[in-house]
């Protein structure tokens, strides 16, 4: 493939993933309560360590990668614990790279054997997971179309407005546009929602005009890292849903690519998940999973290379050493972010939803309540956060999520309930889930 053709279709695929793959730092920083500067830092550093992560997925080192076009994010599985962590003053962020490095060298370690997992894993269970994430996240989208938490102004029409016209535009790229453009349409409407925000004076460029053309990113800049049990064990249990997600990606996108996947070479894949989010706790970002949306992609334009992947990562590698890129992504006002979060995180709670679709609710009802219960464990922390207050203050990174309380609930009542599935079974149900997430 000639060299033009492979770096206009790696861009393709950067800003395809771009929107989602800078709303995390954007999250964890804001609620922690991060100064700009702080929080333009935690997007470089994401944008950096996307690349290295990809490279290490898509071109591969010796026994790690899928070496398949694999583009690498930060996961929304991990959000929820990661605020809990931060927002605890004997943890903040030292504490989540700490759980984050725990969980990245546990994730390298068990890769391999988390196929024997995906029995635990069937779709009313793992549609149930992602129902929550998006259903959690949502709350942050919301606020954000408000204007944001603690601003004075909160709820003010125009900030509503400027949500609703971002999330406008987005809907009619999606309905009347084609191809890069359809895919593109969340990166699109937040740039323009971004243009019109200007016009009333929303948006200030001040810390973009001081921040640096080039700069490192630098390993633990935010100081070394704190070790805690407790949340290091809650993004283990993190890591082992996304090692899930990650196989049921890897089956469809073998399927895609007409490249066939074995045992081994899936173990190689979720070992660079794991690498990944190691990486991740070194260079002051988060854990680290395949991109959904870029297998939707590969399947879009039918190229195959993993060499197309490769170049997103070198180029998601350089703009994570532009200082000023991240300091206009910070200057993004949380109004244009609303509109755009509303569709981000709606459309994992609706894939949940897909994934729930296909399950058989009529013939074993047993079904509806592993459903109902496990929803209602993961809105606890949503709809009364001081329902656990009074346990053990240690226990709050793993209680104050929804997404494990739904997660470890879903597991134990589908046992409870179904049993355990054979192996085969577990891995096409895995590659069908993926391919509902990806559609």
């Amino acid at each position: 493939m000639a060299p033009a053709a492979l770096l206009f279709l790696g861009l393709q695929h950067v800003l395809v993933m771009y929107a989602g793959a800078v709303a995390v730092p954007l999250i964890v920083g804001r609620a922690l309560g991060l100064a700009p500067e702080q929080v333009a830092l935690l997007v470089s550093a994401d944008l950096f360590a996307c690349g290295l992560a990809t490279l290490v997925q898509s071109w591969g080192l010796p026994g790690i990668g899928i070496r398949m076009p694999v583009m690498m994010g930060v996961t929304f599985a991990a959000v929820t614990p990661m605020v809990a962590m931060g927002t605890n003053p004997e943890l903040g962020l030292a504490g989540i790279y700490g759980a984050v490095i725990v969980s990245g060298l546990f994730a390298f370690l068990a890769g391999p054997l988390v196929g024997r997992l995906l029995p635990l894993f069937p779709p009313v269970v793992t549609g149930t997971v992602i129902l929550v994430i998006g259903i959690s996240l949502m709350r942050v989208g919301v606020n954000w179309a408000g204007g944001g938490v603690g601003n004075p102004q909160y709820g003010a029409p125009l900030f509503l407005g400027i949500a609703l016209f971002v999330l406008v535009v987005i809907l009619l790229l999606t309905r009347y546009a084609r191809g890069f453009v359809a895919s593109a349409s969340v990166l699109i409407g937040i740039v323009t929602g971004m243009l019109a925000a200007g016009l009333f004076g929303l948006v200030d460029l001040t810390r973009v005009g001081t921040a640096p053309w080039f700069d490192i990113v630098r390993p633990f800049a935010f100081g070394w890292p704190k070790f805690d049990l407790v949340a290091s064990l809650t993004l283990c249990l993190v890591m082992v849903v996304v090692m899930i997600e990650s196989t049921g990606m890897f089956l469809a996108l073998a399927e895609i690519t007409d490249d066939p996947v074995d045992e081994e070479r899936l173990g190689r894949g979720l070992r660079a998940d794991g690498l990944g989010t190691l990486l991740g706790g070194v260079f002051n970002t988060f854990p680290y999973s395949s991109f959904s949306q870029n297998i939707g992609l590969v399947g879009v334009t039918g190229v195959r290379s993993r060499y197309v992947a490769v170049v997103g990562g070198f180029i998601m590698l350089g703009l994570g050493l532009i200082p000023k890129l991240a300091a206009l992504v910070e200057a993004v006002p949380q109004c244009v972010l609303g509109g755009a979060g509303l569709v981000m995180f709606g459309m994992v709670a609706a894939t949940g939803a897909r994934i729930l679709g296909s399950v058989d609710f009529a013939r074993n009802r047993n079904n509806l309540f592993i459903v109902a219960v496990s929803v209602g464990f993961g809105l606890i922390p949503l709809v009364a956060p001081n329902f656990f207050k009074q346990m053990p203050h240690a226990l709050h990174p793993l209680l104050e999520s929804g997404i494990l309380l739904a997660a470890l609930a879903a597991v134990v009542l589908n046992l409870f309930f179904n049993g355990l599935d054979d192996a085969a079974s577990a891995r096409s149900e895995a590659t069908r889930i993926a391919h509902a997430a990806e559609a």
